[in-house]
């Protein structure tokens, strides 16, 4: 298998006998090149091998005598020698070439090689020999995309000298017994800034060898020198560098001795794990990231599950309040107790939907949005946190600001992620705590129309100015471990961005800390308010209006009950929809308030049976639920056009919304 080969020229090369660029015995050229982990051979013009090393050996598993003098074809096989005879005759021309590709010798099976090919030129002129030396680099080739830095380094070589360890594709460095460096290779020349010339004869230790090992590392050369143990020698290790800049980097050493002449050298054959360390350590921490995104989903649907199930309690509370707010009438302390009640309800109910809106998995819906109003429910939400923090909260909203076309709860996720950030910035901060969040409205430009804005500033820490743009990076953050996830300013922006918007980091900070300011264009008329306007004015209904009131939940159903009849309407209660629909047979009425979801036949099925049954009814039909997040709850509604009433509700809602139904 010869597919794939990509032949490029190095030029002209002249390899003189008995001279190289090396300052080495022959000897010691020759254990090296028996040792460097890459295949190394020579082919004579009659195309038979001169010489090949242990590495080449090993691979092809043949012993010397079955290469040594044998024949290209024999030892490599037919479709490798027809390769091989084109490319011949270039390099017995005097040009030197390097080739890579897959190659499958002797039917092993195809590997990636890559090989540099060298003229050996004699004095008089003549092509000698043919010197290769190649390594298998199949599984660099199939990770190609981790150890890309790794590739550009090796294809580097291309421009290496004639000398063979010259054009190694390894650093290799040599030295003494003492550690004096008598060998730094192009290779070893790139790792480590370093040249060749400033090197030789000066310690090791000194070269690369971050300070903290250099007395290990001597310790380990007395060890040796007189007889101990060569602890890492052969082994694979992976350890710390130096580079001429003083920064330090993770490399693959293998160490092997050489003795030549009575005398012993070490060499080192090194790659640089930069890239790799630095991909497994991103595998990591997206690794991480993923972890504490399921972590946050996992409490989102958990927090969306508690909220859902106190809206039938708190629906309880806000109604009975509201019903005792009316009995109180001439008791004005009565009253104003049952008032209390009555906003504590309220407010747990906005913290309830906001908790919601994050769970709620829908399409964006774009509305009339009051700012100020967002601001306010994530503020109820914060209070207790914040107060347990020490976090004083100052609110500066302008009033009468215009509303805008936005996805209510993706802009309340905003306004909440910006609110917990500034909370998660003061974590560590001593002294007083502040938050201040301020609206307003920007003028009008002449490439843009009005814009309200919104700034969240902490007294905290700040953010550096170097900063200013990374902080908005998916998982970049400057929390200490464990707090936040380097999510929350991504997400806010890439929302705010979708609403024609923006958010930026504005320096210096408004209370000497961060600050962040959000804005968004007008697209809707002024409001005159905040505070959206009631649904509808309570007033009397038309006498002898019956209304059937269909919840499982007793407590409810009784509330309900009162909160009608206390308006006029005659009202009968079904504890589900089996019993509703017996009511409806025996009996005339109006309309029907029914919870969505109750077990055995919830609200789906009874509109259906309503539908079959008593057609005029179906389109007059006010379903109370204590949330939608169910895409069937969602479709159901949209599919039928039925008139719907989130829980909690004050009376007000309740006849407001049925007024509506009746009309």
């Amino acid at each position: 298998m010869t597919q794939g080969l990509s032949f490029q020229s190095l030029g002209r090369a002249r390899i003189v006998q008995g001279a190289t660029a090396l300052a080495l015995d022959p000897l010691v050229l020759q254990t090296l090149l028996d040792h460097i982990p890459m295949r190394a051979t020579a082919v004579g013009r009659d195309h038979r091998y001169l010489y090949a090393n242990h590495t080449f050996l090993d691979a092809m598993g043949l012993a010397a005598a079955q290469v040594v003098g044998r024949h290209v074809r024999e030892v490599l096989g037919e479709a490798v020698y027809a390769a091989y005879l084109p490319v011949a005759e270039r390099l017995f021309g005097g040009e030197a070439l390097r080739w890579e590709g897959w190659m499958d010798y002797r039917g092993r099976g195809p590997r990636y090689y890559e090989q540099h090919l060298l003229p050996f030129v004699t004095d008089e002129g003549q092509v000698q020999a043919v010197i290769t030396f190649g390594r298998d680099v199949t599984e660099l080739k199939q990770r190609e995309t981790e150890l890309a830095a790794k590739v550009e380094q090796l294809e580097s070589t291309e421009a290496l000298k004639s000398s063979i360890v010259d054009h190694a594709l390894a650093a290799l460095i040599s030295t003494d017994a003492e550690g004096h460096v008598v060998e730094f290779n192009p290779a070893a020349e790139a790792m480590f800034g370093r040249t060749r010339a400033s090197l030789l004869g000066r310690p090791i230790g000194e070269v690369i060898i971050p300070a903290r090992h250099r007395a290990a590392h001597d310790a380990g050369l007395l060890r040796v020198a007189h007889g101990g143990p060569a602890h890492i020698m052969g082994k694979r290790l992976e350890m710390p560098a130096l580079r001429a800049d003083g920064s330090e980097f993770p490399v693959e050493m293998v160490l092997w001795r050489t003795e030549v002449g009575g005398k012993s050298f070490y060499t080192a054959s090194m790659f640089d794990l930069t890239e790799r360390k630095s991909a497994t350590q991103e595998i990591e921490r997206q690794r991480e990231a993923l972890r504490q995104s399921e972590k946050l989903t996992a409490m989102g649907s958990l927090l969306a599950g508690v909220a859902h199930e106190l809206n039938n309690p708190l629906a309880i509370v806000l109604g009975r309040a509201s019903l005792l707010e009316e009995k109180c009438e001439a008791l004005p302390e009565l009253k104003a107790d049952a008032l209390r009640i009555r906003d504590a309800a309220e407010r747990c109910g906005r913290i309830v939907r906001t908790f919601l809106n994050m769970a709620r998995s829908r399409p964006a819906q774009r509305a009339s949005v009051a700012v100020n109003d967002l601001v306010r429910a994530a503020a109820d939400m914060l209070a207790y946190t914040w107060r347990s923090h020490g976090i004083s909260l100052e609110l500066v909203l302008a009033d009468a600001l215009p509303a805008i076309d936005a996805d209510s709860d993706q802009l309340g996720q905003v306004v909440l992620n910006l609110m917990v950030n500034a909370q998660q910035a003061l974590a560590g901060h001593e002294g007083p705590r502040r938050v201040r969040i301020s609206t307003g409205l920007e003028a009008p430009r002449e490439t843009r129309p009005p814009r309200v804005w919104l700034r969240v500033a902490d007294n905290g820490g700040g953010v550096g100015t170097d900063l200013g743009e990374r902080i908005f990076e998916p998982f970049f953050t400057t929390k200490a471990e464990g707090i936040g996830t380097g999510l929350g300013l991504a997400v806010s922006r890439s929302l705010a961005r979708e609403h024609g918007g923006d958010i930026v980091l504005e320096s210096p900070g408004e209370l000497g800390g961060a600050t962040f300011r959000l804005s968004l264009p007008v697209r809707g008329t002024a409001e005159t308010a905040t505070t959206p306007a009631p649904l509808a004015v309570e007033g009397e209904p038309a006498p002898q209006r019956r209304v059937l009131v269909v919840d499982d939940e007793a407590e409810i159903a009784d509330m309900a009950r009162a909160m009608l009849e206390g308006a006029g309407y005659e009202v009968a209660t079904a504890e589900s929809g089996a019993v509703a629909l017996e009511l409806l047979a025996a009996a005339r009425f109006d309309a029907i308030v029914s919870d969505l979801r109750m077990p055995d036949m919830d609200g789906a099925a009874l509109w259906r049976a309503v539908r079959d049954d008593h057609p005029a009814m179906a389109r007059r039909i006010l379903f109370v639920t204590g949330d939608t997040l169910s895409p069937g709850s969602r479709q159901f509604l949209a599919e039928t056009h039925c008139s719907s009433l989130d829980k909690p509700f004050t009376k007000a809602d309740l006849l407001a919304r049925l007024a509506a139904l009746l009309a």
